[in-house]
This record gives structure tokens, sequence and C-alpha cells, in this order.
């Protein structure tokens, strides 16, 4: 039978039926979802119109993750699928697709902010940064990090996920 992309089955816009015309071309055909799971990278080469190669992934554990607001793209490993608004055996399943909300790793973002502004971020209520060791540092970057410090925000919601070491992250293309 085969999987295809074509739209011969449907209906016109008006109701009317189409009449079949042709059989199925090899052209149309659609082929069967990833459905990446999250676990050691497993990556398979499918051969496609013209001899060219697409990239099915199976199984991945990194993703490249942009923060919008700050312009910083870091490599981070997903550590978990928590939301999936078209369906919750994706969820259950721990399968990327895109539009998936997930659980990534808040270590490298960190790390940049905190030497991006010079401030601790993620540090809990009632406790003081420990390890307050100061660096010295050029008047050149003083400067520079107060012009930084004075157009900062972050929202309360990432601080919290900054924190806990994990932060959400939305999957907006196909894996």
């Amino acid at each position: 039978m085969g999987i295809t992309r074509e739209g011969m089955h449907k209906r016109r816009e008006t109701g009317g039926r189409r009449s079949q015309f042709r059989k199925k071309r090899k052209f149309e055909m659609g082929r069967p979802a990833a459905m990446t799971r999250i676990g050691e990278k497993r990556v398979s080469e499918v051969r496609t119109r013209g001899g060219n190669k697409k990239f099915r992934a199976l199984r991945l554990d990194s993703g490249n993750f942009s923060w919008g607001t700050e312009v910083c793209t870091r490599k981070v490993r997903i550590l978990d699928v928590v939301y999936n608004a078209s369906n919750n055996e994706l969820v259950r399943t721990k399968t990327l697709v895109k539009g998936a909300i997930i659980l990534v790793d808040a270590h490298p973002f960190k790390s940049w902010y905190e030497s991006h502004y010079g401030v601790k971020v993620g540090v809990k209520k009632g406790q003081t940064a420990a390890a307050e060791e100061d660096k010295k540092v050029s008047n050149h970057v003083e400067r520079k990090l107060a012009s930084r410090q004075k157009g900062r925000s972050l929202e309360e919601g990432i601080d919290h996920q900054m924190a806990s070491g994990r932060l959400f992250a939305k999957v907006t293309s196909r894996p």
C-alpha cells in the first residue's frame, strides 16, 4: 500500500468527490515518522529523490538551544519530555517532536549569564552565595559589566529554574 503525501483522496472544496485518474507515484511517497527518543545519539540516513540524503534522528541526548531574549545559544543535554500539546503518549514514551516542552540542563546558560553580567543567578532564598571569591578585573571590564547591568532583568521563573539546574525549553525544529 505505502504512505503517500498526495491529496487526491480528499474531497473537493465544494464537497464533491474527486475521481481517481492515476495510481500512486513514487514522487508522492511519504515515510514513517522517526519517533525520536531520548538516549545516546543514533542517526539513520535516508536516501531521497535525486540521490540526496535526509537524516533521521532515532535517539538524541543533546541539542542546540537558544535563549532568545539574551541572544545566547548553547549545546545542552536533554533531560526529559515534560509536555506535548498533541499527545500525552509522546510524553510517557519520552518522544521528541516539534513543539514538545522539554527539560534541559541549565548549567551552560547559567555560567554564560554569570560571566556576561557578573552576577550570581539561581541562588535560593535564605542562602547566600557561599563561594564569594573576588576576581581582580580591569577597570575596562568593570565599566563594561556596569553598562550591561543597566538593561538587565531576569524573570523570576527563569531564576527558579536556574536554581534547580533545569530549564524548560521548546523544540522548534523537527528532530
